[in-house]
């Protein structure tokens, strides 16, 4: 299904909810700007919210920021 926004308003909904992560690192973790922006950078669920085929970036941020939270508190068990 072909999303009805243009590629600039996708990137535009996926950095504002990059945004509002990033200070929910900073909140829950007490990151600093540095470090939460390094977190979610690096993370798989950014990954995810990168590639317009999951939808991530029409989610809520407290959504997304469910699985981000988990990723970080969960070993990665490779």
């Amino acid at each position: 299904m072909k999303s009805p926004l243009t590629p600039q308003q996708i990137q535009i909904m996926k950095d504002d909810l990059s945004i509002e992560l990033a200070e929910m690192l900073i909140d829950e973790f007490h990151y600093s700007p540095q470090k939460a922006l390094d977190v979610l950078y690096t993370s798989d669920t950014f990954e995810r919210l990168q590639d317009d085929e999951t939808g991530l970036y029409y989610q809520s941020a407290g959504y997304v920021y469910s699985f981000l939270s988990d990723e970080i508190k969960t070993p990665n068990v490779a």
